[in-house]
Parts: C-alpha cells; sequence; structure tokens
C-alpha cells in the first residue's frame, strides 16, 4: 500500500476544536479533513473517503449519530469516535450499536483519544500490510496466469507440469469461467510445442454449416461461396497446439472427422479428395457432463474415450474460497495498473463480500467485478459499497459450502460472538486451525475475529 497518512475526518460545530483536535491529529500521523457540519457534508462524505471519523454528536441541522449512520452506510470499515459533552449511557450504548469506536465525553480525555487513534492507525497499518502480503503471495503462486495455493490448486498444477511434456491429447472438464483455457495455454507454453501456434476455437460460437470448414478446410468451389481454398484450424496449428473449447457443442458429423483426425493424423479438406497429415496436439474442454452426453446420444462414446485420455478437472470458485483474497490481488495489481489508479486492496468488508459471493460465473466473473471495481473507484482501497456496484448493486446471497449446504453466514462471522471464539480457542488448547474447524469458518475468517475480539 502506499505511504500515505490515514485520512481522519474531524467534525465539530467549534471552530475553536476543530482547530485542536487538527493539531492533535496531525501530531499523531493523520492527514486531518475538518469540517463544520450540516447538511452539505452528507453529500461530501463519498468524495471525503476518511480511513476514521472524530464526529462531535450534538450539533445543528444534523447530529453525530446521524453522520454515524451515513459514513456506516458508505464505508462499514471507517473507524469512528464520538465526541459529547452530555455523556449518557444510553447514548453511549446506542453509538455502540451503530459501529461506533468508542464514545468520548468533553472535555475531551486526550491521552485516550491518542490511544486510540494508535488503534486506528495500527489497524490501517496492518491491513496495509496483509493487502501487500496477499499481492506477493499471488505472485508468489502464479503459474502460467493462474493463481492459488489452496491443496487442491497446487495439485492441479503440478499435475500440469507432468502432463505437459507427453500428453498429446487431454480433457480439461469444469463450470464456465474457471480457467479451462489457461489450462490449455499452460500444457503448451511449458511443453515442447511451446515455440510453435497455439490456437483456441470456441465450438459454440460457430453455426453448424461452417464447422467443417473451420477446422478441416476447404478447397476452392467446394460450395457456394468457396472462391479460394483454405487452410483449417488444424493445418494452421500444424506442430502446435489446438484448443476446442465447448466440445461437446460439435455436431456428430463434425465429431466423426474429427475422431478420424485424431486416430490418423490426417485432415481431408471439404471438397478434396486427398488427405493432409497434421501433427498436433489436441486440448478439448467441456462444461457438460460428456458421460451424459454421450447417454443422450449427442456425444459420440469412441471420440470421448479418444479425448478422455487424461482428464483435468477445475474446482469451481466456490470450493477454493482460501485463493479469493490471492486472485483479487492479482486482479486489482493488474487492472490498477492499467487504468492508473491508486488502489492497493480491498477493505475488510470488501473482502468479506468477496468470500461470500456465490461466484456462478467462477474466476471470470470475480475478475470482471474487480475490472468494474477498479475502473469506478478511485481511493486506495475498494470499499464494500465500490464491490456491490460492481455487483449490480444487490447483496448477492450467501454461497453453500463444500456440501451444498447454505453457510448462514457462519464464514462472515456474524453470529460468531467473542465468547463463542474464545471458547473454541480454549477447548483447542489454543490451536487456531483446530480452532478454525471447530467454528467451521476458514482460517482466515478466524484470524479477523480475533482481531475484531482482541484475541490475537
Amino acid at each position: 500500500m502506499s505511504d500515505e497518512r490515514p485520512r481522519l475526518l474531524v467534525v465539530d460545530d467549534e471552530p475553536g476544536v476543530l482547530a485542536l483536535l487538527q493539531r492533535f491529529a496531525q501530531a499523531k500521523g493523520f492527514d486531518v479533513v475538518t469540517h463544520p457540519g450540516g447538511r452539505a457534508l452528507l453529500a461530501e462524505l463519498p468524495e471525503i473517503k476518511p480511513d476514521a471519523a472524530l464526529l462531535d454528536r450534538n450539533m445543528p441541522d444534523v447530529g453525530g449519530l446521524d453522520l454515524l449512520r451515513a459514513i456506516r452506510d458508505i464505508d462499514p470499515d471507517c473507524q469512528v469516535i464520538l465526541m459529547t459533552a452530555e455523556s449518557t449511557i444510553d447514548s453511549a450504548i446506542q453509538a455502540v450499536k451503530l459501529g461506533a469506536l468508542d464514545y468520548l465525553s468533553k472535555p475531551l480525555d486526550f491521552d485516550r483519544l491518542a490511544e486510540l487513534l494508535a488503534t486506528v492507525r495500527f489497524g490501517i497499518a496492518r491491513r496495509a500490510r496483509l493487502l501487500t502480503a496477499d499481492s506477493e503471495l499471488a505472485s508468489r503462486f502464479e503459474f502460467c496466469g493462474m493463481v492459488g495455493r489452496s491443496p487442491g490448486v497446487q495439485e492441479l498444477f503440478d499435475l500440469i507440469r507432468r502432463l505437459a511434456p507427453h500428453a498429446r491429447t487431454a480433457l480439461v472438464t469444469g463450470e464456465t469461467g474457471t480457467g479451462k483455457e489457461l489450462v490449455a495455454r499452460a500444457l503448451h507454453t511449458i511443453g515442447p510445442r511451446h515455440n510453435r501456434k497455439f490456437i483456441a476455437f470456441n465450438c459454440s460460437a460457430v453455426v453448424e454449416a461452417l464447422f467443417e470448414s473451420e477446422l478441416f478446410g476447404h478447397t476452392r468451389g467446394a460450395f457456394t461461396g468457396a472462391v479460394e481454398a483454405k487452410a483449417g484450424l488444424f493445418e494452421a496449428a500444424d506442430g502446435g497446439t489446438i484448443f476446442l473449447d465447448e466440445v461437446g457443442e460439435l455436431p456428430l458429423p463434425v465429431q466423426a472427422k474429427l475422431l478420424r483426425v485424431l486416430e490418423n493424423g490426417e485432415v481431408q479438406r471439404v471438397g478434396a479428395t486427398e488427405a493432409r497429415r497434421v501433427d498436433v496436439r489436441l486440448v478439448a474442454a467441456t462444461n457438460r457432463r460428456l458421460l451424459d452426453e454421450v447417454a443422450a446420444g449427442r456425444f459420440r462414446q469412441d471420440l470421448y474415450y479418444r479425448l478422455n485420455v487424461v482428464e483435468i478437472p477445475l474446482p469451481p470458485l466456490r470450493l477454493r474460497r482460501d485463493d479469493i483474497p490471492y486472485l483479487t490481488a492479482a486482479f486489482i495489481r493488474e487492472f490498477a495498473g492499467r487504468f492508473g489508479k491508486p488502489i492497493a486492496g480491498v477493505s475488510p468488508g470488501a473482502e468479506r463480500l468477496l468470500h461470500d459471493a456465490p461466484w456462478p460465473g467462477n474466476i471470470r466473473e470475480l475478475r470482471n467485478v474487480i475490472e468494474r471495481a477498479c475502473m469506478l473507484g478511485d481511493g486506495r482501497l475498494l470499499s464494500e459499497r465500490d464491490l456491490l456496484a460492481a455487483l449490480g448493486g444487490t447483496r448477492p446471497v450467501h454461497a453453500p459450502d463444500a456440501a451444498g449446504t447454505p453457510r448462514h453466514d457462519a464464514d462472515s462471522g456474524r453470529r460468531l460472538d467473542r465468547g463463542a471464539v474464545a471458547q473454541a480457542l480454549q477447548s483447542v488448547g489454543g490451536n487456531r486451525a483446530a480452532a478454525a474447524r471447530v467454528l467451521q469458518i476458514s482460517r482466515r475468517a478466524l484470524y479477523r475475529r480475533l482481531d475484531a475480539f482482541g484475541l490475537r
């Protein structure tokens, strides 16, 4: 993250108090924005983007509690401290319920205020270190354009390394958006054909009448409109790799010709009488269950077994949630650089939102969301508000766990109070990995709770 000082918004209707607090907070390492309050401030809040706020509770027109609500709506991670000359227990409880960090009585105890500001700065600095670590780990665990440190993904990378020198045919399976083309490119890049062509062909984007011509080529006059001879993609990829995405969309007649190419290493252009030799590695991909397609008569069984010499299954993003911070860091680094933005990462609330989203479009959807958020965001961190806007303005329903059971906010910790976390830690002798399993949350989510509850 950048070396900018954290921004503190100080709001009070007394100019003398504003000047005093500005000098005090600046000496504690903050970039201070002062404001006398009023309704104008409500319109200016989205532009100020404070990391923390120090608000007077009793002000005319718009009070501190109203400002607290507005700030929490815009950025739930902004730390807010309320000040008042008329302190009561009820008002303090109300402030804390609304999300205030603390509630100070006037005249201010500046030692206590210094402690609170130090806590705020420590939290911001720790967040910066965490984001830097995520970005560094994303780079360290990057493999041929793919990012992941979860055991399943690391096993996938190892499988690709083992197959790349040898496999001439492979079938990559997985839901849409899981990165099937990246796997095909990795097989090509680290294999013996890396200095030859890689050609990708989307079988779902071609009308049925053109499949044979596109894949195998045609001679001049072979059909109406064939004014000159054309080489197909298999000839163009000779010596290299051809990637057939959504291979389940191939019509049955084309499947028969493809099988002959794989078995004999020869292609015959439409309208030609002689075949041509080709040497091509074929990587096919599908988001369908091809065995079901075989059973339904829509896919040739002999072609299925010819393609499925080696199957490379890709997990959906919902089953590799621990990789989301590293994927997010990699995408932010890419798009912040492309758009010339100072964005270094996401806020804690935005991270929880990304972690909990169902991601039916998998990594492709996550990448698109981060791209939109980086395009529109202009702060150092993407906030929960930024991500909600990029997601279409609606909070996603919490995704099911690996077994398909709705998680009911367990991983975000919204129903885990301090006592439950402390009891889980005590029950396993302080072992955090075991405590996370007891609480049925990820270790990363447990660390957030430990920080929030002061249990580190």
